[in-house]
């Protein structure tokens, strides 16, 4: 292992993040072939194969499980070190690499390009995943922050609420519970859902709503993101609830509509999140500042218009 190098060590958790070759090197910009020629030095550097190829499936063979762990800590050692090399430079610059659930995807580019534009030393990748994903990126030190809804309790973290974040009920144009002002929440139990997976905060919220007014939701499909979501009840196959936030465009146009559901909208926060044994660069702290000082004003001015906003649930 001596002479393995940090590049390997990326490459290699880059493989077994998407435990494919080919998305690994998507994400890091390289060929397919540089990635697989690192991989098998790597391999011999180690003296034992790290992943098992059959046919397009990729997976860790024991020896890539244990290897990843140190390559985690190797790798974030190496992150800490910079960091602090920038802390006592006082520079704001480097890579600046934040998680963010599926429904910050509306609002969070545009709010990081904002931020670029006061820091243009920053480098920033993004890494997309629902809650229980993002609570092991933090846990593996592989994001600087996250931005999040609930934040997690299973981790020691900071995490800082910076504007709200309501969830809404949607169905077709053409859904017969939209002849009601406000349906009640028993109204909703004849009709079929299309719902995010578990893991996902929303399910999570859907389920605490349901579980409160003793409601048995009848799940038609389960979808991994809102824009899958939005097109299944645009097509008529079930209601959704989704974030206020994924709808802006669907709203403004009339393809979808929102159901008055009494209590509602949920609102929950925003959560600009980071483990408490991270110390964060120069880069990480200005954008937990940005996010705290500019994110509920910036929020406001994109969606405000869309319904008038009482906290309930």
């Amino acid at each position: 292992m001596r002479n393995a190098t940090f590049r390997q060590l990326r490459i290699f958790v880059e493989v077994a993040r998407h435990l494919s070759f080919s998305r690994a090197a998507e994400a890091l910009h390289l060929t397919p072939p540089a990635v697989t020629m690192q991989i098998k030095e790597l391999e011999g550097h180690v003296g034992l194969p790290l992943f098992e190829r059959q046919g397009r499936r990729v997976s860790l063979t024991t020896a890539g499980e244990y290897m990843l762990v140190y390559a985690r800590k190797v790798l974030a050692t190496l992150k800490d070190a910079e960091d602090t090399a920038a802390r006592l430079k006082r520079l704001e610059a480097g890579q600046l690499t934040i998680g963010m659930v599926g429904s910050a995807q509306y609002f969070l580019p545009a709010l990081l390009a904002a931020f670029q534009q006061e820091h243009r030393g920053v480098d920033i990748k993004l890494v997309t995943g629902n809650r229980e994903q993002l609570l092991r990126l933090l846990q593996a030190n592989e994001v600087d922050a996250a931005v999040m809804g609930r934040p997690p309790s299973e981790l020691a973290v900071r995490a800082e609420p910076f504007a709200a974040h309501p969830h809404v009920f949607v169905a077709p144009l053409d859904h017969p519970l939209l002849r009601i002002g406000h349906p009640a929440p028993e109204a909703l139990a004849p009709y079929p859902f299309i719902v995010r997976e578990r893991g996902s905060g929303t399910r999570a919220l859907l389920e605490q709503f349901a579980q409160r007014h003793g409601l048995e939701l009848r799940i038609a499909m389960e979808l991994p993101d809102n824009e899958a979501i939005k097109q299944a009840v645009m097509a008529g196959l079930g209601l959704g609830f989704v974030s206020l936030h994924a709808l802006k465009l669907e709203l403004q146009h009339g393809l979808i509509a929102r159901l008055d559901v009494e209590g509602t909208p949920l609102v929950r926060a925003w959560h600009v999140v980071h483990t408490l044994a991270k110390l964060l660069s120069p880069a990480a702290e200005a954008f937990r500042y940005f996010v705290l000082e500019q994110g509920e004003a910036f929020l406001a001015e994109r969606y405000g218009a869309l319904l008038p906003l009482e906290p309930t649930g």
